[in-house]
């Protein structure tokens, strides 16, 4: 391995440009995308406002990407968001970010998708497995493939992905052309304006789960090639290749089963293949599903380990965290607590429980960080001889200014639909700060030379 390929942090720099979009798809369509298109539909009870409802967290996920891809330019560093909020308000945002996601956020999204992915396997073999049993043979095993390499990782998680694609244009090519149409009713009863907005408000919950997950390519920026142009442009491309998907799933389940049945239905996927593919249609939806959930867990498992990777340079996390393999130029320790922590929670939590935590917190953080482009642009402009980024942000601040917003309403309403593990979770956040303390009054770290070991 060349000198040339190890970045600063010591981690191999291998990931180009496709790769970097199949990490941006990769992070956001996990195995929401089959499930709630239901959830909506039955709570908006309209195709016009389900599809308006999966346009506007389109909307939100696309101004999210603006904020993100000016940020990756400005700290084409490991560890996304942790930086951001590091650089612009200090070590105790930056650290209270990393806490969570280690302790909810990351671990938890992954550890509920992993028994999404236990789950349908189980179902797929009959009913034969023990789901805890998989759930923690997959997760040592994702682990172990990330701890060879970013190479290896990098290249799982985009054979995956792709197949995932694969399986997602399966099941919009059954409802737009193979399932026998539902015709759509002459007339649908409209519920009063402020039920509707109630109705509205509760089904973007679903809806923003399914888009979360782009800002996790920017954890690995410190191992993309040129982060400063390539990840911004893979975030646009990302994240409007899952808009065009998320879309085109939803008009499919519409057309093929009606906004009733598929309000109705727990199985919608199932529901929509089986009018082409008969009885197989269960097996063949449990499959797509665990396969979706595989592929996002891989992707999970690359980027996750590097935030606490980060905090662990910084001196804020057990400095073992920091150590690289020498030969897979990998955050090998990182990986292992990131994969043990999260067979913790899998085997401890619910689906729905551990939801919860996940979106509430997510979007804290996301209106948090996206706020940091305000005070870094403030300073540009008291820096005149600063170079500008790569990347802009579209429409600042209109834009990032609606996308904090945004995430502001989504956390109220998470409140309104979870107020107790909500609670829990920020309570979590709090839990954070002795543990800044005591890592703060250890001192500062011993510089980490290039390759990732201590300089004498």
């Amino acid at each position: 391995m060349k000198a040339a390929d190890i970045g600063a942090e010591g981690l191999r720099v291998a990931i180009g440009f496709p790769s970097a979009v199949m990490l941006v798809v990769g992070g956001i369509v996990g195995v929401g995308i089959f499930a709630n298109p239901a959830i909506v539909a039955k709570d908006v009870q309209s195709p016009v406002l389900a599809l308006a409802a999966w346009g506007a967290g389109g909307v939100v996920a696309l101004l999210g990407a603006f904020v993100y891809a000016e940020l990756a330019a400005r700290f084409p560093s490991t560890g996304g968001e942790y930086v951001y909020l590091r650089d612009t308000y200090g070590p105790l945002a930056g650290f209270l970010f990393g806490w969570t996601t280690l302790l909810v956020v990351h671990t938890g999204g992954l550890a509920a998708v992993t028994i999404v992915f236990a789950q349908n396997l189980n179902v797929l073999a009959g009913g034969g497995l023990s789901e805890r049993a998989v759930v923690v043979v997959t997760l040592a095993a994702l682990a172990a493939v990330n701890c060879l390499g970013v190479t290896m990782g990098n290249g799982l998680q985009s054979l995956l992905g792709l197949a995932k694609i694969a399986v997602i244009g399966v099941l919009i090519t059954a409802g737009l052309l193979l399932a026998p149409h539902v015709p759509t009713p002459g007339a649908i009863a409209h519920p009063a304006l402020p039920s509707a907005l109630k109705a509205f408000g509760g089904a973007m919950i679903p809806v923003v789960f399914s888009y979360g997950g782009w800002q996790t390519a920017n954890y690995v920026a410190g191992e993309i090639k040129n982060p400063e142009r390539n990840l911004a442009r893979a975030l646009m491309a990302g994240v409007a290749v899952v808009i065009l998907l998320y879309l085109l799933v939803n008009i499919a389940c519409l057309r093929a089963l009606g906004v009733e049945a598929l309000g109705k239905t727990i199985t919608p996927t199932s529901d929509v293949l089986s009018g082409s593919v008969g009885p197989a249609a269960g097996r063949l939806a449990a499959a797509a599903i665990a396969l979706s959930a595989l592929a996002f867990m891989s992707q999970s498992m690359l980027t996750g380990p590097r935030v606490c990777f980060a905090m662990a340079r910084d001196g804020l996390f057990f400095r073992r965290v920091a150590s690289v393999s020498r030969g897979a130029r990998a955050p090998a320790v990182a990986t292992l607590v990131v994969a043990a922590w999260t067979g913790v929670l899998a085997l401890s939590g619910r689906y729905d429980q551990i939801l919860s935590y996940v979106v509430s917190m997510n979007f804290l953080f996301f209106g948090l960080s996206a706020s940091c482009l305000f005070t870094l642009r403030r300073r540009e402009r008291g820096a005149p001889a600063t170079t500008p980024p790569a990347f802009r942000a579209p429409w600042h601040p209109w834009s990032t200014g609606a996308f904090i917003a945004a995430s502001a309403v989504i956390v109220g309403f998470s409140f309104w639909a979870y107020p107790v593990n909500s609670l829990i979770g920020y309570a979590i956040l709090l839990l954070g700060v002795p543990p800044y303390l005591y890592w703060r009054r250890q001192g500062s770290p011993e510089p980490v030379a290039a390759f990732g070991e201590p300089r004498p």
